[in-house]
């Protein structure tokens, strides 16, 4: 097998897992590969995480936490974190996103059952997990002016887009604070329906970032999905439903508007950086999407301060066209 990565053979044979078919998944934004294998009638998942790009480590603790309170991660039948092995149960194929590509009827039941799915986690404490804090706001929004504006030619006021940042972002620190478990790459890529359908049992993947913060992020991940288009309609239904279900107080909108804004900048300078530093241009699609859905969020008056510094840097050009065309 040695079109594999090195060690492979000698994990998947101490695991057991030795005579095992190997079928290789396409790669996504990441270091990381994942392959599928099957032994007879049983199937398994295998990931390869090496380091020094990649750690396992914190995915095998986010799916010890979510496995202890109620929600369905991938048990973990081998890992050997050093190396960057892990070798987990096999969800199967049925994403979220390749089911409603098929059932789109389904849409509000599918998105039902994923807010529900939310709540729940939502009610339990937060996990072990390093915090939301402002450093990782900040670090993250600047992706925006560290790889999109210069990939435009655009020179900016770096310091008073973080300047401005902290004035919109600042007022929700408090609300996040003791804050719930927040996967920060909810969407419906990364929803599996072990049913084969909306509802219970949801299976969660790609959760190994997880923070400590903001009952409102993980919403924004949902409902502004950057590979799928959500009707505002559908987005109004589904925040109403959260509100209803949860204890979320009179600021809760404009913190989601707030951190939607921050996400998109982010996602924007995210796909920029995929493509300038990575070569992966396929990205670059999607970020008309995103902006579109970054420009509704600067609308609300909480982002006045940051609307007020895309006003004075981004050329209203480039923003009618979507970000306009990275070269």
């Amino acid at each position: 097998m040695s079109e594999w990565p090195d060690g492979m053979d000698r994990f998947l044979a101490a695991a057991g897992w030795g005579e095992a078919r190997i079928e290789a998944i396409p790669g996504d934004a990441s270091f990381r590969r994942y392959f599928r294998l099957e032994r007879g009638d049983q199937r398994a998942m295998l990931m390869h995480a090496p380091p020094p790009h990649e750690d396992p480590q914190p995915f095998l603790d986010v799916a010890a936490y979510l496995s202890a309170h109620g929600a369905r991660a991938p048990e973990i039948h081998a890992a050997e974190a050093t190396a960057g092995w892990v070798l987990l149960e096999d969800f199967g194929t049925d994403r979220m996103r390749d089911w409603l590509d098929a059932n789109p009827a389904g849409e509000m039941a599918a998105y039902e059952a994923a807010i529900d799915a939310l709540v729940t986690l939502h009610e339990q404490p937060p996990g072990p997990f390093a915090a939301y804090d402002m450093a990782v706001y900040q670090r993250e929004a600047g992706l925006l002016t560290e790889w999109y504006c210069p990939a435009l030619g655009l020179a900016v006021d770096e310091a008073g887009y973080h300047t401005a940042w902290d004035a919109v972002l600042q007022p929700l620190m408090a609300r996040q604070s003791p804050g719930v478990t927040v996967l920060r790459d909810y969407h419906a890529e990364n929803i599996m329906l072990l049913g084969g359908s909306p509802g219970p049992p949801q299976g969660l993947i790609d959760f190994q970032d997880a923070l400590v913060g903001h009952r409102a992020y993980d919403l924004v991940s949902l409902l502004q999905d950057a590979r799928r288009d959500v009707t505002p309609e559908l987005e109004r239904a589904m925040l109403d439903r959260y509100v209803a279900a949860t204890a979320a107080d009179s600021e809760f909108e404009a913190d989601y508007a707030r951190l939607g804004a921050q996400r998109n900048a982010k996602i924007v300078g995210i796909f920029t950086r995929l493509y300038k530093r990575d070569g992966k241009p396929r990205y670059l699609e999607l970020i008309p999407r995103v902006w579109a859905l970054m420009e509704r969020d600067l609308a609300h008056p909480a982002l006045a301060p940051v609307a007020r510094w895309f006003d004075a840097n981004i050329p209203a050009a480039l923003r009618d066209s979507g970000g306009g065309h990275i070269a």
